[in-house]
């Protein structure tokens, strides 16, 4: 499942289902959130502390929240490998049989990683995935939306040339990138094509889509520098 910002308690500008603890959002009210997400699932979320590495967490029944991974991975039911978002994008993986979940945070700095080994091609080799495998791609800011530099481009392009067509330039050094399209191509070459969800179209973009998503990028702060305070989403999978 993957959560709006609606249906929850917290006021503006974290309004209203905010799940995330270290946005500045009342503790009462993330507590009140999450509670809300334990009912709707049936399931305990487990979250991470995500830095935009590609660590993968492996979770059982005693798993606490705020362990540092920006992937998590597990085969016990009723506990959900759970992804926060406000523009970067969920993935979320499972089995053909159910038996084993994942879940990845792909931000384009650990969807990159280094040396083309990035959070991605990590959780697949600790799920031990193959082409039955099935991927779904949440909402995460757009192709229309998500400017980046040139040193961006050069991440995805030095282990995947093909990657050139997933980014539109905008003037010298920048351009507009396809984040559920590169990840997309990470997963087909690491051999899984039942990838469903998110196709980079606007209403996927957490962004172009303020009543629906938080975004990061979008809400700006009292700088105005199109970087500030708003809630957090979640993707979550889970055994049953």
């Amino acid at each position: 499942m993957f959560t709006t910002r609606a249906g929850g308690v917290s006021a503006a500008p974290y309004d209203s289902m905010n799940l995330g603890d270290h946005v500045g959002d009342l503790p009462a009210k993330v507590a009140a959130n999450r509670a809300v997400l334990r009912k709707a699932t049936g399931s305990r979320a487990v979250f991470l502390q995500q830095v935009h590495g590609k660590e993968v967490l492996t979770l059982d029944g005693a798993t606490d929240d705020g362990r540092q991974a920006d992937a998590c991975v597990t085969k016990e039911a009723g506990v959900a490998c759970t992804i926060m978002v406000a523009d970067c994008l969920p993935v979320l993986l499972a089995s053909e049989d159910g038996t084993v979940v994942a879940g990845a945070h792909a931000g384009w700095r650990g969807l990159a990683g280094q040396d083309g080994q990035g959070v991605l091609e990590t959780v697949h080799a600790v799920m031990e995935a193959d082409a039955r495998t099935l991927a779904w791609l949440g909402p995460c800011i757009g192709p229309s939306a998500f400017e980046v530099g040139a040193e961006v481009k050069a991440a995805f392009e030095a282990f995947h040339p093909e990657a050139f067509r997933l980014f539109v330039p905008l003037g010298p050094g920048k351009y507009l990138a396809d984040l559920p399209g590169l990840a997309r191509l990470r997963l087909l070459a690491l051999g899984l094509n039942r990838i469903y969800g998110n196709d980079g179209s606007d209403a996927w973009c957490t962004v172009r889509n303020p009543s629906r998503f938080f975004s990061h990028r979008r809400d700006a702060g009292p700088s105005g520098n199109g970087f500030g305070t708003t809630g957090r989403m979640a993707a979550c999978i889970w055994r049953v």
